[in-house]
């Protein structure tokens, strides 16, 4: 696994960065407060601190407007490396599946006698 890799599962890793994640995925750019709003389960101090750890890790990329800081998803940060890392994880499965499938349907099937 990359460094990048490790840095985004390890902010992931906490259950209120994972829904800033998410809220910052379902509505794009947002500040702080608006986070906060949407993440009813810390306040704002402790919200800006789990950004500053999805910050420093490469998952979300902060916009300065004038005395506002807005964040968004990096989406060429290191969570791109730990998407690629579970689709190679997930693809790898599929293909498992299928393979068992496969030998499942092979073995109910009468076999041709050839000659």
């Amino acid at each position: 696994m990359s460094a990048n890799e490790i840095l985004a599962f390890d902010a992931l890793s906490d259950r209120v960065r994972r829904q800033i994640l998410s809220a910052l995925g379902e509505d794009g750019e947002l500040t702080v407060t608006e986070i906060a709003e949407r993440v009813d389960v810390v306040g704002r101090s402790t919200v800006s601190s789990h950004l500053r750890i999805l910050r420093t890790s490469g998952v979300v990329n902060e916009r300065r407007d004038g005395r506002r800081r807005y964040y968004s998803v990096d989406t060429d940060g290191s969570i791109r490396d730990a998407f690629r890392f579970l689709q190679g994880l997930l693809g790898a499965g599929v293909q498992l599946d299928m393979s068992a499938s496969e030998a499942i349907e092979s073995e109910g099937q009468p076999h041709k006698k050839v000659g």
